[in-house]
């Protein structure tokens, strides 16, 4: 089932089984780069969502057959100066839109996933990557750096000598090796990725919205804090679901031996 929320542009939007969005950034031509006007888009569809209680869970991927995203477009970024870039917070805006999304965002990357591309991936709460997918951060080969967390969050994924090793050379590495060091979840061939993505996105959603915010919640604060400080929320998150009515849905359901019917409330 298919229904088609928004005009095609350079996002399209469509709601796939219950509470499944399914985002495609639509640039083929470019490989899907970053220009501002994609970047608008984007952000502007997922604080929507994140509006919309009937949408629970996004798989994010890229239109067709063409690659997940290329990177920031080369030909905006020559006109970007360094006064011009502190002055718009470039790139600011889309790592600030995932950061803030409360619903669990599931990545299908197929081709490539390059630069900024990585970056937006790596803003996912989990990535589903094609075997024949490749990462990397070519920046340095171009006088830059990754600009939009791909240095922090590799870093605290991988660690410091993987991190500095696919920085600083700028080298390639497959879905394959992704998910040997734990960046990618899944490997599938090139044609079930989306769909073996929208199975989990599907199965996540669900489950109570309301719980699974909370769940994603606690596990971002794991990348962000002590683990003194992260136990001490997460016991809060925690107490706080037992005022959620699917909470006593689910638990009853449990000792009733039947399937839960969550509310999401």
């Amino acid at each position: 089932m298919q229904q088609e929320v928004v005009n095609p542009t350079n996002v399209l939007s469509s709601i796939r089984g219950a509470g499944v969005a399914l985002l495609q950034l639509n640039r083929p031509h470019k490989r899907n780069a970053l220009s501002q006007s994609l970047i608008n888009e984007l952000t502007g569809v997922l604080r929507r969502m994140d509006r919309d209680p009937t949408v629970r869970t996004v798989v994010l991927t890229s239109v067709g057959e063409s690659p997940f995203c290329a990177g920031a477009d080369l030909n905006e970024l020559a006109l970007i100066s360094t006064a011009d870039a502190f002055r718009t917070g470039w790139l600011k805006d889309v790592e600030l839109a995932f950061s803030t999304f409360r619903k669990p965002v599931i990545a299908a990357v197929r081709g490539f996933a390059f630069g900024g591309g990585f970056e937006i991936a790596l803003m996912c709460d989990m990535i589903f990557a094609s075997s024949e997918c490749r990462f990397g951060f070519p920046e340095i080969k171009l006088g830059t750096i990754p600009g939009a967390g791909g240095t922090q969050r590799l870093t605290k994924s991988l660690g410091k000598y993987k991190a500095m090793e696919l920085v600083l050379t700028g080298a390639q590495t497959t879905a394959a090796e992704m998910e040997r060091f734990g960046i990618v979840n899944r490997v599938y061939p090139v044609e079930d990725v989306v769909e073996e993505a929208l199975k989990v996105a599907e199965a996540v959603a669900s489950f109570s919205a309301p719980a699974v915010g909370l769940a994603k919640q606690a596990v971002q604060t794991a990348e962000a804090t002590t683990m003194d400080a992260g136990l001490e929320i997460e016991r809060a998150l925690y107490y706080s679901s037992f005022s959620l009515e699917d909470c006593k849905e689910g638990i009853d359901a449990f000792l009733e031996k039947r399937t839960p019917n969550f509310h999401h409330r």
